[in-house]
Formats: structure tokens, C-alpha cells, sequence
């Protein structure tokens, strides 16, 4: 009976969630469908009648879904209200940008910009309406899920869920060890959301199994192994059921489009923001007087060396001393006051599309390392290596979901999960995804200052590592505290 009235709320929660969605999608076509009736819709060549409209209108609806999910603007659970927002007007204004290129076909002219600009205007002001009321809708009818956090490696877990907002959906009754959990299962008994933070595998295979059967809701930070067993094949052997693990090898079907998506997006970039980068260059040769370009050894692909081209935004001389620092952002007195814009603006990394176009690198994948840098996350994480199944891209995984101060264990992670499932698909997800990050200040902030290996950042979250073992030792009676006090 518990099972099966659980099961009722969450169908209930899945229709409820679902047609707050569709309402949002309604209300940002609204303002569009205004102005393609008001305006594009008659000034097109051969003017449709009611179908031809309906699926105009229907078009903008789709791309709108598309590019809501791609920006997360639909997590009214996991998302703020200022993000909900955020990621709506992004997807609000491409689906708009989009649309307004049909327009200039179907019209086979350059309509005014002026219809669609008062669209996304109103745009703006249904997606902040519409985020705000479902944001309290959600919490009124869904009470705060009481909370577990299991933990072994990564301490800190329920700090997170306060630090990004999500205290109002979870709540951390009880922070504890792994150990202690097994001994005793029963204290997720209450539980109805558990985190398991880098849990091993045999402690947390039992206490999965366990939360199953009692309905209790699982979320699992996985380690590399995990992530590596997501893109196994599932196959049958000797009657059995198999899984097969490989390392990367895709199909030359994918490799001919991910080329072909490479050539034809780094070609139109270089187009289109050639005057950027001539202004970028003047900007940087008028400054100090120094080289506009900046080259550097990178590994791509197999650990092949190369050398990445970018927009300098250092001093000529930032490493004289021969220590490779990783960048402390706006704090690196190294840094002129010209690469400061460009790094902020992304500028700096266009000069690699033209390691696109010679094929060092890709548009999607992880992003290239040092040697010597790589060199210093292997002594401490063997595993970093891994990265290296694929090409480097310009944009990835990690950099969409990550920020630049992301532990280099944490961005494998994420860099093993695009390699785990490639797909041509993914990869215009990330690149439209990549959009966001240019907008997000926490995606330009540095490492600690004074850290000038990667092996400062590696010491803090290797797998299972002895410096972390020892910090978490000394924090844990504090974290299950702060859980009980939570």
C-alpha cells in the first residue's frame, strides 16, 4: 500500500510538473504568434492560410522546447527563479533568432527586426512571471524531502545543496559515513531522498538495493568506473547477460559528420567573427607593443602534442621564472588590462578555430592540457589520462556543466561521460549549451592563488586519496553535526 500510494503522488507530481511546463511554452508563443500575425505572416511571399500558420507557430513551440532543455529552463525543482529566467531568455531569444531567419527567407527579404525585438521583450516578462509562479506553486504543493547524506570521499555534500539554492526541496536530517550506514540500514529508514557522495562500490550497491525496495529516492555522484560502465554495450554471451567495455572507438560514420560539423562551424565562426578578431588584434598589438598571438603545447588525442593558438591576454613575460601557474582570473597580476576583456568575453580562445580547421582539435571535446600540467594531475590522479580517448575540443562537457575552478577529478568526470556516449547530437547540445557559460561569471573564476601545479588542485579530490582521507577525518564529527542541526 505504501509502494502503490507513493506511486500515485508521483504520477500526480509528473502531471502536475508537465502542465505547468506546457503552460510556459504557451505563453512564450503567445508573443510570437502576435507579431507573425500582426506582421511576418503577411508580408511573406505566397501568405499561408491556417495550416501553413499553425506550423510556423508550432516550429517556434518545438525550438523552444529544444533549447529550453538544452539551458535547463524548464528544473522548476533545481533551478532558482533568477536562473529559470536566465535560461529562458536564452532559449526564448535563439528559438526568436531562428524564426526571424524563416521569416527572412519565406519573405525573400530582411524584414524589420523591430516586430521580433518587441516579442522578446514580452518574452522576457512572461518567463519571469511564469518562473516565479511556478517556483511557489512547486514548493506549496511538494513539501521539503527529508534527507540523508552518505559519504565516504567527498565531504561537503549538504553545504552544496544550501550553497546552490536547493535547501528548499531537500532537507538534511543526518549526514553520515559510509560504514556507519551499513552497519545499521535502518537509519534511512525515514529517509526520502539519499545522497551518496563517492560512496565504493560494495557499501553502495546494498544501500541502493535497500532504498529500492523502500521507494526511497537515490542521487549518486559516480566515480570513473561508474562513468566508464555507462557506455558499456549491452550484449548476451554463454546465455548470459554481458556488458562490454572498449576503450573509445567510433564509428567512421561519426567521425565523417563530427569532421564535417567541425569544418563547417569553425569555417562560418571564422567568418562571422573576423572583424572581432582584427579589432581584438589591434587592441592587443596597440597595448604593449607585443605579439598578438599566443602559442602554446597542448595534448589532444592519444597525448599527441601540438601547438594551440589564442589571443594573448598575458604579460610577454608572465612565465619568466619557468613555473607553469594555472590562472587565479581577475586576481593574476599577469593578466593586462586588454586580456582581461577578452578573457571574459571568451575572445581569447577564437584564434583555435583554427586548430579546428587543421584538425588538432575539435569544436567538442575536452579541453587541451599542458604536458607538464597533465603530467602533475597523473601523479596524484592516474586517471586523468583517460581523457585523451578523444581529440580535444574548443568547447566540452565539462567547461558547459563546470566552471573554470572545477577539481580536475571532477572535470573527468564530466569529460568521461561525453566520451562514454559520443553522438553528433550531443555535440550541438554542447555547443548551444556553450552559449550559456559565455554569460556566466562563475565559469571565469580561477584556481587559489599561489597554486602553480596541478598537483596542489590533484591532492584534494584523487580517488580515494591520503590527503583527503585525513581533512574528511578531522571534519567528520563537525559534518555530522552541522547534518543533525540542518
Amino acid at each position: 500500500m505504501k509502494h502503490q500510494k507513493k506511486g500515485k503522488n508521483r504520477l500526480l507530481y509528473t502531471v502536475i510538473l508537465r502542465t505547468v511546463k506546457l503552460l510556459d511554452v504557451l505563453l512564450l508563443t503567445l508573443p510570437f504568434a502576435a507579431v507573425w500575425y500582426g506582421y511576418y505572416g503577411m508580408r511573406i511571399v505566397a501568405p499561408y492560410r491556417n495550416q501553413g500558420n499553425w506550423v510556423i507557430l508550432l516550429l517556434f513551440a518545438a525550438l523552444y522546447i529544444i533549447n529550453g532543455r538544452i539551458y535547463d529552463a524548464f528544473l522548476v525543482s533545481y533551478q532558482r527563479v533568477s536562473d529559470l529566467i536566465f535560461s529562458q531568455t536564452l532559449a526564448a531569444f535563439l528559438s526568436d533568432f531562428m524564426l526571424y531567419l524563416v521569416c527572412w527567407v519565406l519573405s525573400r527579404r530582411l524584414p524589420s527586426v523591430w516586430p521580433i525585438l518587441l516579442a522578446f521583450a514580452a518574452q522576457i516578462l512572461l518567463a519571469a512571471l511564469w518562473a516565479s509562479g511556478a517556483h511557489r506553486l512547486y514548493f506549496a504543493l511538494f513539501p521539503t524531502r527529508r534527507t540523508v547524506v552518505v559519504w565516504e570521499v567527498r565531504a561537503g555534500l549538504e553545504r552544496l545543496i544550501h550553497q546552490y539554492g536547493l535547501s528548499r526541496k531537500f532537507q538534511v536530517n543526518r549526514v553520515i559515513d559510509a560504514a556507519e550506514c551499513m552497519a545499521d540500514l535502518s537509519v534511512l529508514e525515514d529517509a526520502e531522498t539519499v545522497f551518496l557522495a563517492d560512496v565504493p562500490s560494495h557499501p553502495r550497491n546494498k544501500i541502493i538495493k535497500y532504498c529500492v525496495e523502500k521507494d526511497i529516492s537515490v542521487f549518486m555522484i559516480p566515480r570513473v568506473g561508474d562513468v566508464m560502465m555507462s557506455g558499456a554495450h549491452r550484449m548476451h554471451m554463454f546465455h548470459l547477460p554481458m556488458l562490454r567495455l572498449d576503450r573509445c572507438d567510433p564509428t567512421p560514420e561519426y567521425l565523417f559528420f563530427k569532421r564535417v560539423f567541425d569544418l563547417l562551424v569553425s569555417g562560418a565562426a571564422l567568418l562571422l567573427l573576423s572583424p572581432v578578431m582584427l579589432i581584438t588584434a589591434i587592441c592587443i598589438r596597440k597595448s604593449d607593443g607585443g605579439p598578438v598571438f599566443y602559442r602554446q603545447c597542448r595534448m589532444t588525442k592519444n597525448g599527441e602534442e601540438f601547438q594551440v593558438l589564442k589571443f594573448r591576454s598575458m604579460k610577454v613575460d608572465a612565465e619568466r621564472d619557468g613555473i607553469e601557474r594555472l590562472s587565479s582570473g581577475d586576481k593574476d597580476d599577469r593578466v593586462t588590462p586588454v586580456g582581461k576583456v577578452i578573457r571574459k568575453l571568451r575572445i581569447d580562445e577564437l584564434p583555435q578555430l583554427f586548430n579546428v580547421l587543421s584538425g588538432k582539435m575539435s569544436i567538442v571535446g575536452p579541453r587541451p592540457e599542458r604536458p607538464a600540467i597533465a603530467r602533475q594531475y597523473e601523479k596524484e590522479l592516474p586517471e586523468f589520462r583517460l581523457r585523451l580517448q578523444v581529440k580535444a575540443g574548443l568547447t566540452g562537457y565539462a567547461q558547459v556543466y563546470g566552471k573554470y575552478n572545477t577539481t580536475p577529478y571532477d572535470k573527468l568526470l564530466m569529460d568521461l561521460l561525453y566520451i562514454a556516449r559520443p553522438g553528433i547530437l550531443q555535440d550541438i547540445a554542447i555547443l548551444f549549451a556553450t552559449v550559456k557559460v559565455l554569460f556566466s561569471p562563475e565559469s571565469t573564476e580561477g584556481v587559489g592563488e599561489g597554486q602553480t601545479t596541478a598537483a596542489a588542485a590533484a591532492e584534494d579530490i584523487s580517488d580515494g586519496g591520503t590527503a583527503e582521507k585525513q581533512k574528511q577525518e578531522t571534519e567528520r564529527e563537525e559534518l555530522q553535526k552541522g547534518g543533525e542541526k540542518e
